[in-house]
């Protein structure tokens, strides 16, 4: 069975830059764990890394897609999948970083993950409606009314996959969290989890939406805006829909950042308990242990060696 580390925590702890040293120390190269960061048309509200970054370390599943193009959890998993098979090829190691922990789960586990689309029955029909009228974190308060297990499970900002849960759930009578099959290993896998104190955190996301609005983050916003028309999956992601009161003149640019910083520790407070309770972590402090990038290199390399 292949081995692939794998990289996660919440938004800001530093996953990119431990994860490009670990790379360089352990001969490996890095795909890319996150829902957003393979559109090409959006950088710096999803944090890719940059490319002096991507210079140090080959990055996959990086800027691979259209922010229009249909583009799901489970193509996600097909293509980390050939990334993947590219990188043992080289005798090198995977490392997949990421704070989207479905898409990790989903990738590592042989999960189910429903090829049946959801616009094909009535019920789903309506479900959709009800998205169109609110938003997709609403949408998933209802999921998490009917079924917090499996909500749990799934990203607020993942409505495709909320909209199927709803759609079985209201099909069928039972919890979709109840019908899922057991999950089996796709990989031989070790996950190295990232988390500090949580005040910390706070401040770094503050710190980081700070830098994002320096480098620009107001027109990337502003394209999303400009095209919210169209449906595809950037419009419901954190750092670009808490500025369209601005554009629409209902809220002043102070109080949408402000809510982007509000919204992203909430993100990241989500993401913690996901990791927690999904996956089987390994947990090291970044922010307040100097040994930490030794500490998970011998952890590795234990593991490797097993």
């Amino acid at each position: 069975m292949q081995k692939v580390v794998a990289i996660v925590g919440p938004t800001a702890i530093g996953k990119t830059s431990l994860a490009i040293k670990l790379a360089q120390k352990l001969n490996a190269e890095i795909v890319s764990g996150d829902s957003m960061q393979v559109y090409q048309e959006v950088a710096i509200g999803t944090a890719k890394a940059t490319p002096e970054e991507q210079a140090q370390v080959k990055h996959y599943l990086v800027d691979t897609q259209s922010v229009f193009s249909s583009y799901s959890v489970k193509d996600f998993v097909e293509q980390a999948q050939v990334a993947i098979n590219e990188i043992t090829a080289k005798g090198k190691l995977p490392v997949l970083v990421g704070g989207t922990g479905f898409y990790v789960n989903a990738l590592l586990n042989q999960m189910q993950l429903g090829e049946k689309q959801v616009h094909e029955t009535a019920v789903a029909s309506e479900w959709q409606e009800f998205l169109r009228e609110h938003d997709s974190a609403t949408l998933w308060q209802e999921l998490n009314k009917r079924d917090p297990a499996a909500a749990n499970k799934i990203p607020p900002a993942n409505s495709r996959r909320v909209l199927r849960a709803l759609t079985v759930i209201a099909r069928t009578g039972q919890k979709f969290s109840e019908q899922q099959t057991e999950i089996k290993p796709r990989y031989d896998y070790l996950i190295i989890g990232l988390n500090s104190d949580r005040q910390e955190i706070y401040r770094r996301i503050n710190l980081r939406v700070d830098q994002m609005m320096q480098q620009g983050m107001l027109n990337e916003a502003k394209f999303v805006y400009q095209n919210r028309a169209r449906e595809y999956q950037v419009l419901q992601a954190i750092g670009y829909k808490e500025f369209f009161p601005y554009f629409a003149g209902e809220k002043s640019l102070s109080a949408c950042v402000t809510q982007l910083k509000t919204a992203s520790r909430r993100y990241a407070k989500r993401q913690l308990t996901y990791f927690r309770n999904q996956l089987p972590c390994y947990w090291f402090d970044p922010l307040n242990d100097q040994e930490c990038i030794t500490k998970i290199e011998q952890k590795v390399e234990e593991w490797l060696h097993e």
